[in-house]
Parts: C-alpha cells; sequence; structure tokens
C-alpha cells in the first residue's frame, strides 16, 4: 500500500512566529560558513589547536579564532590543553580543539525536525539556506543515506543509517546472540520496554523501487505513521520528515526519518 504524502498530517504548523524563529537563523548563519563546516569535518578527525586550523583552512589566526568561538558557542566542538609542536623553546601547552561527540547527528537531527515543520516563513531566505545547510550537513555525515534518528528517552538522538536492503526495528533481545543480529538493524536499548524485541521485529522498513515502506510486524504496542495507527502486516510508504512511533508513552521509541534528497 502506498499514500499520498500529507504535508497536514505529518507535519507541525506554526501559525505565530515563535521565539526560536530568530534562534533559528542564527543557527544557520553559523552552519551555512564553508570555512565553519570545514573546521568541523577536520576535527572529527582529530584535535588540532588554532595555529594548524589556520593554516588547513588558508585564512588568519583572528579569523580562525571566531569561527571556532562561534562553533563552541553552538556546543559543536570543545577545547581541552594539550601539548604544541617542538621548537627550539621547547614544548608549550596550547589549547586544542575537538568535536563534541554526536555533534554533528545532533546537528542532523535539529535540521531534519526543522526543515519538516511548516512554519509559515515569510522569509524566503531563511527556508533556502535550510535546506541549503541540511544538504550540506546530511552529504558530509550520512553520506546521503536514509537514516531514522531517535527522539527522546536515554538515548535521545541516537542515529540509525538505513540500509538500501533494508531493516529489522525493535528492542535488544538478550536471549539472541549477537552473531545472529542482521547487520544494520534498528536495535533500541532494553530501557524501550514497549517496543517489541528485534528477534521478532516490532516493525521493518524496506525500498521497492524509489520508494521506502514500512510494516508493522504485528508489534503488541502498535506502530504510527504521525500519530495515525498502521494496519499490521500491512506496507505503507514513508516520507522525508515523516514521525515513527513504536507504541505509545515514555517506554515507547519515535523515530525521525531523513530521507536526504526526497522532499
Amino acid at each position: 500500500m502506498t499514500r499520498e504524502p500529507q504535508d497536514a498530517a505529518r507535519t507541525v504548523v506554526l501559525d505565530e512566529i515563535p521565539d526560536y524563529y530568530h534562534e533559528l537563523s542564527e543557527y544557520l548563519e553559523v552552519l551555512s560558513n564553508s570555512q565553519r563546516l570545514k573546521i568541523l569535518k577536520m576535527l572529527e578527525r582529530k584535535p588540532r589547536d588554532v595555529r594548524m586550523i589556520a593554516s588547513e583552512i588558508s585564512t588568519s589566526y583572528e579569523n580562525t579564532k571566531k569561527h571556532l568561538d562561534k562553533l563552541m558557542g553552538m556546543g559543536l566542538i570543545r577545547k581541552e590543553v594539550g601539548l604544541g609542536q617542538q621548537t627550539s623553546k621547547g614544548v608549550h601547552p596550547v589549547w586544542k580543539y575537538s568535536l563534541v561527540p554526536g555533534a554533528m547527528e545532533a546537528v542532523v537531527r535539529n535540521l531534519g525536525i526543522f526543515s519538516n515543520m511548516r512554519i509559515k516563513m515569510t522569509d524566503t531566505d531563511l527556508k533556502r539556506r535550510l535546506d541549503e545547510v541540511r544538504h550540506a550537513i546530511e552529504g558530509d555525515i550520512t553520506g546521503n543515506h536514509p537514516m531514522l534518528i531517535l527522539l527522546g528517552g536515554p538515548d535521545d538522538g541516537k542515529c540509525f543509517c538505513i540500509p538500501e536492503t533494508g531493516v529489522r526495528i525493535g528492542r535488544v533481545d538478550p536471549s539472541v546472540a549477537e552473531s545472529k543480529e542482521i547487520e544494520g538493524d534498528v536495535i533500541l536499548s532494553r530501557e524501550y520496554t514497549s517496543v517489541s524485541r528485534v528477534s521478532k521485529p516490532h516493525a521493518v522498513m524496506r525500498k521497492e523501487g524509489t520508494k521506502w515502506l514500512i510494516e508493522d510486524r504485528g508489534s503488541t504496542g502498535g506502530t504510527y505513521l504521525n500519530s495515525n495507527p498502521l494496519q499490521k502486516r500491512v506496507p505503507v510508504e514513508v516520507c522525508d520528515g515523516d514521525l515513527i512511533e513504536l507504541a505509545k508513552g515514555t517506554a515507547g521509541a519515535r523515530l525521525l526519518l531523513i530521507l536526504p534528497g526526497r522532499k
């Protein structure tokens, strides 16, 4: 079974511009700078001090420091004392910058949520920048592959890449050896107790042609697509920005679907 995308059903409509509307513009201003994106990509590999970074992005020490301060202000990078290069006067301590663990995945999560809320933007430039930044970030982080981002619970923000072969989705099953778990499965921690164990999956996702489908596999708690319950064992097409819920309540799981290039 397929469905026509229904924006009203799958997105949150905001009639009034909220306080974070202005903050979104500032958020995008930080991320839309190509030099800052280069710095983030660079720091994924190993920590660097200001002079090393300035040399690699071919700009001045002062400009590099401004970029780093912006990124630190967003909580994307951190600095710790390290040792500089050997000189004739010995080795001196320097501030070394590194990426905060999970920072880029959190950016993907935030941009995915903002992209799929039907904010009535009178500023078309803001919407354009949002799309451009999201495309740039997702290309670097996900390789433009589909992704599920867990929202809420103890593992809030955890990202799962979805292989072209499809995935089973469910809670970890302690009675099954890890070797028997299919590589690429979306396996949630034991705290999501309302979600069926992955050995008898709560739901599955698979690709048919250019479409992605989700199917509830007879779970007890049910599967919901944008708050609408799915019929058991009936595949339904999913779209970029859809919210998938595995059972309801605090012990269930909410997953945001990111399908790069599928607006």
